[in-house]
């Protein structure tokens, strides 16, 4: 019965594709076939703090980290992500914006086919998704790293803590800030949202990284009561210039 349900709901309400956004080809499938073959994965040289991907002169000097993770100190061990941030840009925006909560389950399954090897040899207690402040819930419904986080976690079999890190400060647009300021922003901004934190080693999962701002601040919230060890995997991440 329930396969019958789904059947007539995909006819009448047809899955989206994440990448074009119309409704899918073939039929069944979580993303079009021929639109897969645009996105861009990270590939080749990555920094070995962040992931990001190395850009020429980095490549040539045969460094171990990009210029940002060189000149400045990250709370955080480890990060990993799935995707160039421009090839999946609006792809994401309609995710977190236009109420796409279906494209979660193409992007869980790229993320557990692409990284779950490396995320699981990690052996982590737990995915904790970066959470957003109670207005912005209200408003979009839901939280686009909370739905990643729990199709990753369901794939690779390793809980959900959607309740550990409470988004305590609303604060402003991230976008066109500087790193210096992306830090004072978010200072603050997370709080525990648990009496005792018992996990030793968890993933932070979000839809992008950046300059590290808000891993950095998740961290160090987590580092406070007692997680020795912080990893995240991001479903995208610029590429190094």
């Amino acid at each position: 019965m329930n396969k019958a349900r789904d059947m007539v709901l995909s006819l009448v309400f047809p899955r989206r594709c994440p990448i074009c956004d119309r409704p899918v080809k073939p039929y069944g499938a979580l993303a079009c076939e021929e639109c897969e073959t645009g996105v861009r994965y990270v590939r080749g040289e990555t920094c070995c703090r962040c992931g990001k991907p190395l850009n020429g002169s980095e490549a040539l000097r045969s460094s171990e980290y990009c210029e940002d993770c060189a000149r400045r100190r990250h709370d955080f061990d480890r990060g990993f992500s799935l995707f160039e941030y421009r090839s999946v840009s609006d792809s994401i925006y309609r995710f977190k914006y236009k109420g796409r909560r279906e494209y979660a389950a193409w992007y869980g399954e790229k993320m557990a086919g692409e990284l779950g090897d490396d995320l699981l040899r990690l052996n982590p207690d737990a995915l904790v998704p970066i959470p957003i402040h109670r207005s912005k819930m209200r408003v979009r419904g839901y939280n686009q790293a909370g739905l990643l986080a729990r199709e990753l976690g369901s794939l690779l079999n390793v809980p959900v803590r959607d309740d550990l890190l409470v988004r305590d400060k609303k604060t402003s647009p991230l976008k066109d800030a500087t790193p210096d300021e992306r830090n004072n922003i978010l200072r603050g901004a997370f709080k525990i949202g648990v009496n005792d934190v018992k996990l030793k080693t968890i993933i932070i999962i979000d839809d992008i990284y950046t300059t590290g701002a808000t891993m950095d601040e998740a961290s160090r919230t987590l580092r406070s009561r007692g997680v020795e060890k912080i990893y995240f995997a991001t479903l995208s991440i610029g590429k190094g210039v």
